[in-house]
């Protein structure tokens, strides 16, 4: 019979094996087996998860062993979350187009810019690091330039306060030009004359 330390914090008992994590030790028949201090924690980590779930390695609902692999969870796992904290699926209402990109913008102000930390990052010649803002407001967007070195454009004019975009506004920062776009409302979908 395998005997566990007296007096130890948790002593597991499973086929030719003990488990004693009083002293740390692993044994098998008996005798000591070696193992690394972080393969002794896993062992205990999954012994006690096991236990705590009433679950058996013979016939496992929760942690299964794979022989020469390790374990997998096997039970199907669902989140509950509260009703007021229901995640809530933003619609993007607006968004940019630089060259093959499409960015989404938020609601609030986004930040276009060389800098890492910017909103739209546009890593490009001629961008400062904060040089513009797009501050979306429902269906409303307003641009304006933050102190930029090359100055942003609207319709090929420099602004020098906000500005109102429109779908399809053509916005330059320095050398870049981005397209301000604004999806249609949903509607029918137009039928096509087949031939």
């Amino acid at each position: 019979m395998l005997e566990c330390a007296p007096n130890v914090a948790r002593c597991y008992r499973f086929d030719q094996f003990a488990l004693d994590s009083g002293t740390r030790q692993l044994l098998r028949d008996g005798k000591e087996v070696h193992v690394s201090p972080k393969a002794f924690d896993l062992l205990c980590a999954l012994v006690e998860v096991r236990r705590a779930l009433g679950d058996s390695a013979e016939e496992p609902t929760f942690v299964q062993t794979l022989h020469r692999f390790g374990y997998r969870f096997i039970a199907a796992v669902h989140e509950d979350i509260p009703a007021d904290e229901e995640p809530v699926t933003p619609h993007v209402r607006h968004w940019l187009v630089w060259e093959t990109r499409q960015i989404p913008l938020g609601n609030g102000p986004n930040v276009l810019g060389r800098a890492p930390d910017a909103g739209v990052w546009i890593d490009a010649p001629g961008v400062s690091r904060s040089h513009a803002q797009i501050t979306v407001a429902g269906r409303d967007a307003t641009v304006e330039d933050l102190g930029s070195k090359n100055g942003t454009f609207v319709k090929g004019e420099r602004i020098t306060a906000p500005y109102h975009l429109a779908d399809g506004d053509q916005i330059r920062l320095g050398s870049v030009v981005i397209t301000f776009r604004i999806p249609p409302p949903a509607g029918s979908t137009e039928s096509v004359q087949s031939r």
